[in-house]
């Protein structure tokens, strides 16, 4: 009987080998696979919300212990849940203590300075035939840094005895006409918002806790008609940011505007960095190709760095006066991704890619400028290259790679990329990667973490005109608060041929050393 089993047995097996085998081995690798790409999410994603964000290598820096669901409550009952129903109460405007028709309302405990504004036509009038009969009051809001003050004009009505004529000062000019906000505020407004990435709404919580009464709507009026004012300035930045001979280019998401309701759109911001430490972020509801065609014209005929995103690949292919150039940077990343999987040979990678940087420490130790910086990268940087690419060569060859290895992507996107990538060993001028754009965007994703969204793409287009001046300003070493002040009031007076004196690289040089002050700084003077 036992004879009889086995003899059955073997020939199921037989059968099951000669029909079966292939299909089940084929099955079998396309699980393996795919369990090799779920456990490379589950590192990434544990990397993204344990490890470390800096991109320098440490030497023997040991794992991240736990797995993510370590870090997780465990409860087998669910979490209660409450619904709760909110009716929006639309409020009606109560301007009855208003102290003037603006809206601006504050109570005796926010600090006032008084300056009193003189009228040369009174002046004039000989003491003795003067008669102040009335004084005209009027209140602009100012702030200092950390606090806010109510500037208070007063202007004496005088009465010319002699001819019966009454006179009276000119109200000081403002940089909003029928504003209540002073430049000082302004600036502070602008400053706050995408400098310390402080909404509107906590700006306005904060006022509410000073005394001050001002509508979040008209916060929002006033940072819009102040960025309108300095678009020109933007314009002329940009202007110029075209004209380098070596650009860098690169993309970040923002949500603006309304997709349907409860949806945001995705869209985008693209900044261009300029070889004069110069950046303009233009925003666009795409991510294609066309937005680079725009942004760079027809005319740009010089080098473009960026990162692998396929539409300056697809814009440089049609302009052969330029020169595309990759980041070794985000060539780094891509190895940086495959040590878990793969730690020897990826950090074989990230070592010749390490070798490079060293290269360029030197050169920036060194000040090496033109000629010399490009010999000392021939002399150096060259034979890391040539080797990196004869081991990346080799590495394809393995055989025990699948197509789903990290190593095998990182391999692919470094290989189908080396021309571009070797763009900075024959010009100097080229950057090895685009680090310096990355940290001038960085507001961008910062201030995204705090106001979330905007509400329409004109906000959008705003955000970029400022967080353009102040990032240069940043840049330039010049600082945001001093020019602001100055420009706004200074926009009225200046030429508009002569726009491009304005922009920060240029401020510095022509106003910095005299710049125009508030009423709140002339007063503290």
């Amino acid at each position: 009987m036992q004879t009889m089993l086995e003899a059955t047995s073997n020939d199921k097996f037989t059968s099951f080998t000669s029909q079966e085998y292939v299909q089940l081995r084929s099955e079998n690798d396309a699980l393996r696979e795919e369990v090799q790409s779920l456990k490379q999410q589950l590192t990434w994603l544990k990397r993204q919300v344990f490890g470390r964000k800096s991109e320098k290598r440490l030497i023997d820096d040991p794992a991240q212990a736990g797995l993510l669901f370590d870090a997780l409550p465990e409860s087998d009952e669910p979490a209660a849940t409450e619904q709760v129903s909110y009716t929006r109460r639309k409020g009606s405007k109560n301007r009855g203590d208003a102290v003037t028709d603006a809206g601006l309302r504050f109570n005796d405990d926010v600090p006032v300075e008084v300056i009193h504004v003189k009228d040369p036509d009174v002046e004039a009038i000989p003491e003795e035939h003067r008669e102040v009969i009335d004084e005209k009051v009027s209140h602009r809001l100012a702030q200092r840094p950390g606090s806010y003050v109510v500037l208070e004009y007063r202007r004496a009505v005088v009465k010319d005895k002699r001819e019966q004529r009454i006179h009276t000062a000119k109200a000081p000019n403002n940089v909003l006409e029928g504003s209540f906000a002073d430049v000082s505020f302004l600036a502070g407004m602008l400053i706050e918002k995408f400098c310390d990435h402080l909404p509107l709404y906590r700006q306005h919580q904060r006022l509410v806790r000073s005394g001050i009464t001002v509508s979040r709507s008209t916060l929002t009026q006033q940072v819009e008609r102040a960025i309108v004012l300095l678009k020109p300035i933007y314009d002329a930045q940009l202007k110029h940011i075209l004209q380098s001979k070596v650009l860098a280019m690169d993309e970040t998401p923002i949500k603006a505007g309304r997709a349907r309701p409860g949806k945001m759109k995705q869209t985008w911001f693209w900044p261009v960095f300029g070889e004069s430490d110069e950046v303009c972020f233009i925003h666009s509801p795409s991510r294609g190709s066309q937005v680079v065609t725009e942004a760079l014209g027809e005319h740009f005929d010089g080098t473009l760095v960026s990162d692998g995103h396929s539409a300056y690949t697809c814009y440089a292919d049609k302009r052969p006066a330029v020169t595309h150039a990759n980041c070794w940077a985000h060539a780094r990343r891509k190895f940086e991704a495959a040590l878990n999987d793969e730690p020897k040979a990826a950090g074989q990678a990230l070592e010749w890619i390490g070798q490079l940087y060293r290269v360029e420490e030197q050169i920036r130790k060194n000040n090496l400028q033109g000629e010399q910086k490009l010999e000392w990268r021939t002399k150096h940087s060259v034979p890391i290259v040539k080797d990196f690419w004869a081991w990346c060569d080799q590495q394809r060859q393995r055989m025990d790679l699948v197509k789903t290895s990290p190593l095998l992507k990182a391999l692919g996107y470094a290989l189908g990329r080396q021309a571009a990538l070797e763009v900075f060993l024959g010009d100097p001028d080229v950057p090895i990667d685009t680090n310096h754009l990355e940290r001038a965007l960085r507001p961008i994703p910062m201030g995204r973490k705090n106001w979330l969204f905007s509400w329409t793409e004109v906000g959008a287009r705003h955000i970029g005109v400022i967080q353009s001046l102040l990032v240069t300003c940043r840049l330039h070493g010049v600082n945001p608060y001093t020019y602001l002040i100055d420009v706004l009031q200074r926009i009225s007076q200046h030429p508009a041929s002569r726009v491009n004196e304005l922009v920060p690289r240029v401020w510095k040089e022509t106003f910095a050393g005299d710049p125009l002050l508030s009423d709140l700084q002339r007063v503290n003077q």
